[in-house]
């Protein structure tokens, strides 16, 4: 008897070449696209699906997208934070809801068109989630939520190819969408005004002061939402030097703005953090971290403080950046991450 699958299908090229792959490899394949803020991507899975002669359902999640992912994205930003607000949708509403309704179907597995690998490590005793073979695509960074429940139930078979790999196998199985672009915008924010996007969501730009790091008022800003950790452009300054964002102060209202040299730091705290080749953390770890999804990992020494995390650089970071996801490696194995808090104290 074949064993199901429950796809995640948004009429792309990788989440179609996921569906055909495991149709080929003998899988009953069903299809499933959310209704999450725009109706468009069920109705390109839609379309594509019936293309392709495969099963297809639409799973209606606009009340909890709004809730877990966009009023996040909103509430983040009002705290001073940079969210990143794929992590919060592959938490709650990909490896949540729609994994939810793989048992809804029957399903015995649940896929994605995520590049990243999934296996059962005997080193660890525990289903581990790896980075992706072809290094530029990988997206394990944003998939360091997942539980042991979800993994031993996920697959993920395009963690072994390139993106030119999976064009070409689209093309040659008669795939609709194999030259199909894809977007690198925020979902909910196809335009990529994200301080567009605030404002028409309510949140309201209080300007306050621009400050050196050591608390000298500087100038006026715009509103705290409308700046990130390393930002240089548009800050509307004229100090003499280079001059970047280098912290956020929501509770004071301020922007501090300050030399390059003030973007390193030694440390960083991670709350919210989920294990995944480990049960939990109980002493220092010698690990690689990444602090933003394209950043190259860092070597860091990573220890248990006050229910959270702190990250000990070998090296100062630049751009440590509140709100971001905090992701720690073990060769290609990822070991567990979480969401940076607060960086160490600017001097």
């Amino acid at each position: 008897m074949k064993k199901k699958v429950l796809v995640a299908i948004s009429g792309g090229v990788d989440s179609a070449v996921t569906m055909a792959l495991l149709q080929e490899q003998g899988y009953e394949v069903v299809g499933v696209t959310m209704i999450a803020d725009s109706e468009e991507p069920a109705k390109e899975g839609a379309a594509l699906s019936a293309a392709m002669g495969w099963e297809h359902h639409i799973v209606d999640v606009r009340k909890e997208f709004k809730t877990c992912v966009q009023d996040y994205f909103l509430h983040q930003y009002e705290r001073g934070l940079t969210p990143n607000p794929c992590i919060a949708c592959n938490k709650y509403i990909k490896f949540g809801l729609l994994f939810d309704y793989m048992k809804k179907v029957g399903a015995d597995y649940f896929a994605t068109g995520h590049y990243a690998r999934v296996t059962f490590s005997d080193d660890y005793n525990r289903y581990v989630l790896r980075k992706a073979v072809y290094q530029p695509k990988d997206q394990s960074y944003v998939l360091f939520n997942l539980s042991q429940q979800v993994l031993s139930h996920l697959l993920l078979p395009l963690g072994n190819y390139k993106k030119e790999d999976i064009r070409e196998m689209a093309r040659n199985m008669g795939i609709p969408v194999a030259e199909k672009k894809e977007s690198q915008d925020i979902c909910f924010i196809p335009d990529g005004d994200y301080r567009g996007y605030l404002a028409r969501a309510g949140l309201r730009a209080q300007p306050g002061d621009f400050v050196t790091p050591e608390g000298l008022v500087i100038g006026k800003h715009k509103g705290i939402s409308s700046y990130t950790i390393g930002q240089r452009r548009g800050l509307g300054l004229a100090l003499g030097y280079p001059a970047f964002v280098v912290d956020i102060n929501a509770e004071k209202n301020q922007v501090v703005v300050g030399a390059e040299g003030y973007l390193y730091q030694k440390d960083c705290m991670v709350d919210e953090v989920n294990w995944i080749a480990i049960p939990e953390l109980t002493e220092p770890m010698q690990v690689e971290v990444k602090i933003r999804y394209k950043s190259a990992p860092a070597k860091a020494v990573i220890e248990p403080e006050d229910q959270q995390v702190r990250v000990v650089f070998d090296t100062p970071q630049a751009g440590i950046t509140p709100g971001q996801g905090g992701v720690f490696y073990q060769g290609d194995t990822v070991i567990g991450g979480g969401i940076i808090t607060k960086k160490s104290s600017i001097n």
